[in-house]
């Protein structure tokens, strides 16, 4: 799409598609202790609805070193995005006048049961996958020219993982992204200009014949079908994952699906805005 509609206003598409499918309006994220930002959507003694996201919250900053950083919890799941600024560029883009911003994706060993050996030698494939996947989402939002000849990397290190890490990856480096374009010094970019829009990510699969948000590990292994979809915060498509395991789905459920993650999204949206605060730069 063109500069112009990527920072268009919001599109009402994705919440029109949620209200006719049935779901609820997103509600407000509610502020967490100092430096942490939490969305409460259910409880041990409250069951999770299907239109309900993990509780979820957002730690920020948190590694000191690095440029931007936030530590992601959405359920169980936990994931550590920590962004990185370099003065240069890969040589494909020298002297072009544009920045680049890319993605590496680690699960350390612990993470899982059992063990995952650690990527020594070569990158196995889900691992690249995902990484290209975060790359891509946070370019799209991004107006590489104005952030100048700069490089970001955005480094998302799974800490543990019960279902959603990429897409709790993508939510988390986002503004750990924003943190990093902030802390530059020298002839710093103005954020407005950089972002065009925000993104943010959630799963979402038919469990036991019905539609869920946001799956954990063992609803994601039960899923007949199961998909990610990226989203920026004005409800615009980035990118749509979809799968059939062993099963097909309608263009009904189909559109149940693609209902329920633009909530979600939403609510997302609002998690990363608390989290930010006044250095939110999307207009």
């Amino acid at each position: 799409m063109g500069e112009g509609a990527a920072r268009g206003g919001t599109d009402t598409t994705a919440l029109e598609l949620a209200r006719a499918a049935g779901f609820a309006a997103a509600g407000s994220v509610p502020l967490g202790p100092a430096g942490s930002y939490a969305a409460g959507m259910s409880t041990p003694d409250k069951p999770r609805a299907a239109d309900e996201l993990r509780p979820l919250r957002l730690e920020r900053p948190f590694a000191s070193n690095a440029a931007g950083s936030v530590m992601i919890h959405a359920g169980q799941t936990m994931v550590l995005c920590t962004a990185s600024v370099a003065a240069d560029v890969p040589p494909w883009l020298a002297g072009r006048g544009k920045g680049w911003v890319t993605a590496e994706y680690n699960m350390l060993p612990g993470s899982t049961s059992p063990r995952k050996p650690r990527d020594r030698q070569k990158v196995d494939g889900r691992t690249t996958e995902i990484q290209r996947l975060i790359g891509r989402s946070l370019r799209a939002v991004v107006d590489l020219g104005a952030l100048g000849e700069r490089s970001i990397t955005v480094d998302c290190d799974v800490i543990r993982a019960d279902g959603g890490t990429r897409t709790a990856s993508i939510t988390g480096a986002f503004v750990a992204l924003v943190d990093a374009v902030r802390s530059i010094e020298v002839d710093p970019p103005e954020l407005s200009k950089v972002f065009r829009a925000s993104v943010a990510a959630v799963s979402v699969g038919i469990v036991d014949g019905a539609v869920q948000l946001d799956l954990n590990y063992e609803q994601d292994y039960a899923a007949a079908v199961d998909m990610n979809v990226v989203m920026t915060g004005r409800g615009r498509f980035v990118e749509v994952q979809g799968t059939g395991e062993e099963a097909t789905f309608s263009a009904a459920e189909l559109q149940q699906l693609i209902a329920a993650a633009s909530l979600g999204t939403t609510r997302l949206t609002e998690l990363q805005r608390e989290a930010l605060g006044p250095a939110w730069p999307c207009q």
